[in-house]
């Protein structure tokens, strides 16, 4: 007689057998929750970009064309995190990698959380000492640290609002250029930090800089937004094959 899940036994926790409990039911039961919840959150921002559209003088075409450019300019991180998340479905499975990797979380975050978790109990990932207790414990320092994310977002996003409004109150202008402002230097900071590590990284991030600004020229030069809408991903997808031609001859020898 098949046994509820909850009355199901459990393989011993010292076990190397990850997959045991990392593809547990529940587990993806909780993915599925996650996965609602985002989609949910998905349509309700989408509805309230339409409602307030007049408002900012936006017609129906410039949302199309908004909601077209962010699902275009994902593409590229997307194919990124997509690639990490194949790559830590042995150590995590597919549950976890899904709920952390795949949807909220930061792939070198989570490693690191990971890895510091099982170094607490003297284990080390992917060898004979990642025991199922191992991956627990791992798996709830990474959830944890995510949440914690989470929730300080709930709390400070109230706070940063209001700062918002004041700022804008005293000079309009200044909202107009500080998000700007703050994109180029994130982007700038995540891109200078790789450049130090080899000279494929160098050669990666300038000829994808270069395509980059290709398109955006060329767009406003031949009046083709597709080129702004596509830009992101063309450079992504440039940069990689001048990675992958650069370093083909070094693995080839």
């Amino acid at each position: 007689m098949h046994q509820p899940l909850a009355l199901q036994p459990l393989a011993p926790t010292d076990s190397t057998d990850i997959t045991a409990i990392a593809n547990n039911p529940v587990l993806w039961i909780c993915v599925a929750g996650v996965f609602g919840v985002i989609i949910i959150q998905s349509v309700i921002f989408m509805k309230a970009a339409r409602r307030a559209a007049p408002s900012v003088d936006m017609s129906t075409q410039d949302i199309k064309t908004s909601f077209r450019s962010g699902a275009v300019s994902a593409i590229g991180p997307s194919l990124a995190v997509s690639l990490v998340a194949i790559a830590l479905l042995g150590l995590f499975g597919a549950p976890a990698v899904l709920s952390r990797i795949g949807l909220i979380g930061s792939a070198a975050y989570d490693v690191s959380a990971a890895g510091i978790a099982a170094g607490s109990m003297g284990a080390k990932l992917g060898d004979a000492s990642y025991t199922q207790s191992v991956f627990a414990v791992a798996f709830f320092a990474m959830s944890i640290g995510g949440a914690m994310w989470m929730l300080a977002t709930l709390i400070l996003t109230p706070l940063l609002r209001k700062g918002d409004a004041k700022i804008r109150s005293v000079n309009p202008a200044a909202m107009a250029i500080v998000p700007a402002a703050a994109l180029i230097g994130a982007f700038s900071c995540l891109g200078l930090t790789e450049l130090p590590k080899s000279a494929i990284h160098v050669l990666s991030f300038v000829v994808s800089a270069a395509v980059m600004g290709t398109c955006l020229l060329l767009a406003k030069k031949l009046g083709k937004s597709w080129l702004r809408e596509w830009g992101l991903g063309i450079s992504i997808v440039i940069g990689l094959t001048a990675a992958y031609l650069a370093v083909g001859p070094a693995v080839g020898s």
